[in-house]
């Protein structure tokens, strides 16, 4: 089994949710990358008793690493480094280097405030260069050292404490793992493979049934770790796996690419806007939209040099600018409704003309909150894309959520429908 580690993110404000953990997913994926098994990640706030805890049960669970992040400032309420020092059994001490190295920092930002009182600054940043007896430290980026802990009576998990400004902790990661002390920690790391397949148009009990078939039928499925999530109307599945499962991997994508070959768009991890991005390599594509209110044009427009393909687009609300800006016939709206199929293909066209592109994708539809009728309900949503060369590839139906959910999967439908008409598939989503 390889090395396996937890993640402590400490503060109150992430805790509350006044600020979004950006540590945790980046840490977690710096592991992996390492061949570290991430067993756990947890969040607390800055109470001593809960900091506590949380490293007393990622040690009950036999981690080999601890990685925390925050709670190495100035202030009263960062008590990281004293927590860890009790916690591996080492006394804190002040770490006269270290002290020296942060009043360097301090100097120049002190010059800008000379209303300070510089004795007064050093002394409320002299408990950052307290640091556990016989810890690694890690220099400060910032103002806050950091420091790779081992156990003092050798037993238990190693501690990384990092800061928790993102740009400092990641700057300061390297200089963690390339440690002793880390190394030790880690050294039971092995090399993981995590693939993922992505699908489109089946829900979960689907993909539910065929892991099912390949659990009766794929030799060495034990050895797959795979999580399945649905995200914006398409499926993931992420399977983790160690060397020796290559052939079972092999297998059980051969098993979903047969048994939903409609539904797999990528084998290889590609996302549809890639996908997408690369088909209209050389071509200009139009985009006209109404109930997703430009958010179609900005999912083109967000790879790199998306400039090259998109000629343009119009969010048409009204009537009205429909009429003006993509030429659709106002008796067509007035016999078939803003929100219908015929709609979507006149402003596909609209599209195509006004900005002299190759291809068009046109959105309208209800998206709330108010608004839908028994007919047509919130939700109701028509699509069209089409190319200048005629083929087109349409489709209308009720997407369930809320007004933002709405619009997100609105164009995840345009973006598949786009890939398949570009793509020559003529089968309906």
């Amino acid at each position: 089994m390889s090395a396996r580690a937890g993640i402590v993110v400490t503060g109150t404000e992430v805790l509350t949710g006044r600020i979004q953990d950006r540590n945790g997913p980046w840490l977690a994926d710096r592991l992996f990358e390492l061949g570290v098994d991430l067993a756990h990640v947890t969040i607390c706030g800055d109470r001593p008793h809960d900091m506590e805890a949380q490293l007393r049960f990622l040690a009950s669970e036999g981690v080999d690493l601890i990685v925390t992040s925050g709670g190495l400032g100035p202030t009263a309420d960062d008590l990281t480094m004293e927590i860890v020092a009790g916690f591996a059994g080492r006394d804190l001490v002040l770490d006269e280097a270290l002290e020296g190295r942060i009043a360097e920092i301090l100097r120049p930002l002190m010059r800008r405030w000379p209303d300070l009182d510089p004795d007064a600054v050093l002394a409320s940043n002299r408990k950052q260069a307290m640091t556990p007896r016989g810890a690694r430290p890690l220099q400060p980026v910032g103002t806050a050292p950091g420091a790779v802990v081992a156990p003092a009576d050798g037993q238990g998990p190693t501690v990384v404490v990092l800061p928790g400004p993102p740009r400092e902790l990641r700057e300061m990661w390297e200089e963690a793992i390339a440690t002793e002390e880390f190394g030790r920690a880690a050294s039971g790391r092995t090399r993981y493979a995590q693939r993922t397949l992505r699908l489109f148009g089946i829900p979960e009990s689907e993909i539910a049934e065929t892991l099912r078939v390949a659990e009766r039928s794929v030799q060495g499925f034990g050895a797959l770790e795979i999580t399945t999530c649905l995200r914006r109307g398409e499926l993931e599945v992420v399977v983790r796996s160690e060397p020796d499962a290559d052939a079972a991997y092999a297998a059980l994508e051969a098993l979903i690419a047969e048994r939903h070959a409609r539904a797999l768009f990528s084998t290889d991890g590609a996302r549809v806007d890639d996908q997408v991005a690369d088909l209209l390599e050389g071509r200009r594509v139009a985009v006209a939209e109404s109930c997703t209110g430009g958010l179609m044009a900005a999912r083109l427009t967000e790879r790199a040099g998306s400039s090259a393909y998109v000629a343009g687009g119009v969010t048409a609300y009204s009537n009205e600018t429909k009429t003006e800006l993509l030429g659709v016939d106002p008796a067509l709206i007035d016999t078939r409704g803003a929100v219908s199929p015929e709609i979507a293909l006149a402003m596909a066209d609209g599209a195509l003309a006004r900005f002299g592109a190759d291809t068009a994708i046109a959105i309208t539809g209800v998206a709330g909150p108010g608004g839908g009728t028994a007919e047509k309900p919130v939700g109701y949503v028509c699509w069209a894309a089409k190319r200048s060369d005629g083929a087109v590839l349409a489709r209308d139906t009720t997407l369930p959520g809320d007004r933002a959910e709405v619009r997100d999967r609105a164009t995840t439908v345009g973006m598949h429908l786009l890939r398949r008409l570009l793509r020559g598939e003529e089968f309906p989503l």
